[in-house]
């Protein structure tokens, strides 16, 4: 991060100590070294008094530092996406594995522990749609792109949208299919089993 080296160099222009510094922010000379050394960053507060007093523009102080955060944030959300991806591909999974035993042994009860299922992977798979919108992705080779940190050009997108709705219906027909070959195959190995 940069806002360390911007404070250090702003404050010895001043001829600032780190405690003259923190008595006119209002915060501790602990946290000024904490920021100084990129152990902890400020508030919006205090960076907006800090460029009050070192006469500089918000961007100014924190140049460097904002494409570090915007590449920490897609990371964690980027994580967060696959987490989501990875418990609604279990969800299915076992929603269609399920289904014929839960609703033959269990009755009414396996049918309310199948709609039980049925709604943790909606949940997820709504958090990845949510995921989508906001990073306005819709189609496979966008969602790559964006996994591997890079952007499509304006062209790539709009040939991307042309695709879209044949990628979904295909995506939705597919799983939709892998669904039933599960739950057939699961009610067939029941049966022969018990």
């Amino acid at each position: 991060m940069e806002l360390g080296k911007q404070l250090v160099h702003y404050r010895k222009k001043m001829n600032l100590s780190q405690e003259e510094l923190a008595e006119k922010i209002y915060v501790t000379r602990q946290s000024i070294s904490n920021w100084e050394n990129d152990k902890t960053y400020p508030d919006i507060h205090s960076l907006l008094l800090l460029s009050h007093i070192f006469q500089v523009t918000l961007d100014t102080l924190v140049e460097g530092d904002l494409d570090t955060m915007k590449t920490i944030v897609q990371q964690k959300d980027l994580k967060q996406f696959y987490t989501d991806a990875k418990w609604m591909l279990l969800g299915v999974f076992l929603t269609a594995i399920s289904g014929y035993p839960l609703f033959h042994y269990l009755g009414w009860w396996g049918a309310l522990i199948f709609l039980l299922e049925w709604l943790v992977t909606m949940y997820f798979g709504l958090k990845i749609e949510k995921f989508k919108k906001i990073h306005d992705i819709q189609t496979y080779r966008q969602i790559l792109a964006i996994t591997n940190g890079e952007t499509l050009d304006a062209i790539q997108i709009a040939e991307e949208r042309g695709k879209y709705p044949y990628q979904k219906a295909f995506i939705v027909l597919l799983f939709t299919v892998i669904s039933v070959l599960l739950g057939v195959l699961a009610s067939i190995l029941i049966r022969f089993l018990f």
